[in-house]
């Protein structure tokens, strides 16, 4: 069994490719920065896909929805 579940993070995320654009952002962010929003230990998985995945299970990810001239939906990426 796969941690977080995908049936709770698509309560949090509109999408499915939301929710993978989002999580692959944040992984690569921490990667590059080696910034992490929670205590090593409080973090289920190993690798930094799945706890980009769990910090948008906690609500540590905001995801915002912004339009623009060409009813293109872009996303803004924040961290609290």
């Amino acid at each position: 069994m796969l941690y977080p579940s995908i049936d709770k993070l698509l309560n949090i995320v509109d999408s499915k490719y939301t929710l993978v654009h989002v999580s692959s952002i944040r992984s690569k962010q921490m990667l590059d920065n080696n910034h992490f929003q929670m205590k090593e230990e409080e973090y289920t998985n190993k690798k930094t896909l799945g706890r980009a995945l769990e910090e948008i299970e906690a609500g540590l990810v905001k995801i915002t929805e912004e339009s623009t001239k060409n009813a293109w939906l872009f996303y803004q990426y924040m961290i609290r």
